[in-house]
């Protein structure tokens, strides 16, 4: 060949393919983001209280003020041991939570931490099922709000929304006008920025946490000690099937690990919120549900949906104090779907600065440093699904998708413990690897035990989520221009 000639520059060669699926988003370049979108920049005004109310307000909700006829059929009065149980089950994946909040303090929760640590193809997997968990269970919730209405109007004023107006197709109705309205004015709150939702939040969370202990306060007055015997009349299987189904009141916990990029001191406040949400959330429900089962025989319970508000009526004999009591649940359905609806915005808005799906999720507004297009366009999804979608069983998936997630926050742990020893973490789950290990197992044992059709219709889920990312986000993720 010449000597004189230059050979000609090789063509550069696109990543292979199972080097896109599993190529990693560096720690340092989340830190470097900086709660930066398209056009502005998220704003950092949350304290501890702050975030830990936004972690109660997504938790603290439906579950308790419904969930004892469900639990106690199952366990008897034991089922204040199922409530602890379901509490340190959930626990361990709390602590993995802390630890990865401190470490990578991020907008994207388990997202940002899966992307991390194992690869984008399963961090867009996570990012998927969030979007299923957070975007479903608004509106799953919003419905179930429209109830609660309904029944605080008959206990006021005697009169109930028409059912035409407040059920979907398919269950007696054309639209369900509160359903969509608690989603707008949630909405309201969000585009106001985030101290202003934050605030609003917390005072929603005291409202509930004072109704709740309102109920114990009232109803121990009648309580008799006959109703705690015996204490476990279905045995120790009994009260392991009451804490399975009890685990679904916990999900929420993570939801300050949302405001990773809003926080004003992310590292320190996020493990702190976490955990200290998820001990004042299980305190409540045993407290509650020790109280119940004090002041209604356990069988008692049985088809019950409304089972406080039931006792207080039977204790007092009077309809105020149930009044009150749905005065509060009415309050704390509302601010799990404002939480709910600030993480769904937050997480999408990591997924689109990353380039995964398209970048009008992480504009920002300059003036209230708020996702404004990403919080609309959320609002009128979940809206009209609430509005018009008979949700039923698909409502199911939302806690498969949430255990999908806590599983591999587990994993997490274990992983960047070992890949990236010298970060610096501002919590650290003790005994590590074994609690994450023992999180790991919880949540799968938990999921196998979901019925068929759950997991069919997670299945179908994936199976378009998978779509989404082979035909969009492999080929406009912002690691490509990385190199």
């Amino acid at each position: 060949m010449d000597q004189g000639t230059a050979s000609p520059a090789p063509e550069p060669r696109p990543p292979a393919a199972r080097s896109r699926l599993t190529r990693r988003k560096p720690v340092e370049l989340f830190a470097a983001d900086g709660g930066r979108g398209e056009g502005g920049a998220l704003r950092r005004s949350l304290g501890v209280w702050q975030l830990t109310a936004i972690s109660i307000g997504a938790t603290l909700g439906t579950g308790i003020f419904v969930v004892l006829g469900e639990a106690v059929p199952e366990a008897g009065p034991a089922v204040v041991l199922s409530f602890a149980l379901a509490g340190v089950t959930a626990l361990f994946s709390a602590l993995s939570y802390a630890e990865l909040a401190g470490t990578i303090p991020v907008s994207g929760s388990a997202y940002s931490y899966t992307y991390a640590t194992m690869g984008e193809l399963l961090g867009w997997v996570i990012g998927w099922c969030l979007v299923l968990e957070y975007g479903v269970s608004v509106a799953a919730v919003a419905v179930g709000w429209g109830e609660y209405l309904n029944e605080l109007l008959d206990g006021t004023v005697g009169a109930t929304l028409p059912d035409a107006l407040a059920a979907p197709p398919g269950e007696g109705g054309l639209f369900n006008l509160p359903a969509l309205l608690l989603v707008l004015l949630a909405t309201a709150f969000l585009l106001g920025g985030v101290r202003e939702s934050a605030t609003a939040n917390a005072v929603m969370v005291v409202v509930k946490i004072a109704a709740l202990l309102m109920f114990c306060a009232v109803a121990a007055t009648g309580v008799r000690a006959g109703n705690y015997t015996p204490f476990m009349p279905l045995g120790l299987a009994g009260v392991n099937a009451a804490a399975a189904t009890l685990f679904f009141s916990y999900i929420g916990f993570d939801a300050a690990s949302t405001a990773g990029e809003e926080a004003r001191n992310a590292r320190r406040d996020l493990p702190r919120a976490i955990i200290l949400s998820l001990a004042v959330v299980t305190v409540l429900y045993c407290l509650v549900a020790a109280v119940a089962v004090g002041a209604l025989d356990w069988r008692g319970f049985t088809g019950s949906e409304a089972a406080l508000a039931g006792i207080l009526q039977r204790v007092t004999g009077q309809a105020f104090w149930s009044v009150l009591l749905s005065l509060g649940a009415v309050v704390a359905i509302a601010s799990v779907v404002l939480a709910v609806l600030y993480g769904q915005t937050r997480i999408l808005f990591a997924m689109a600065r990353d380039g995964l799906i398209p970048r009008v999720f992480s504009r920002v507004h300059p003036r209230t440093g708020v996702p404004r297009a990403n919080t609309l366009i959320v609002a009128v999804f979940c809206g009209l699904l609430a509005a018009v979608i008979p949700l039923g069983r698909l409502a199911d998936a939302t806690s498969i998708g949430t255990l999908f997630a806590f599983a591999l926050v587990n994993i997490a742990v274990i992983v960047l413990r070992r890949t990236r020893p010298d970060l610096p973490r501002g919590f650290r789950v003790p005994l590590s690897p074994l609690l994450p290990a023992l999180g790991l197992a919880f949540c799968v044992w938990t999921m196998a035990g979901l019925d068929a059709v759950t997991w069919t219709v997670f299945g179908l889920w994936l199976a378009a989520g998978l779509g989404v990312y082979l035909g969009y986000g492999i080929r406009h993720s912002r690691l490509n221009t990385l190199g």
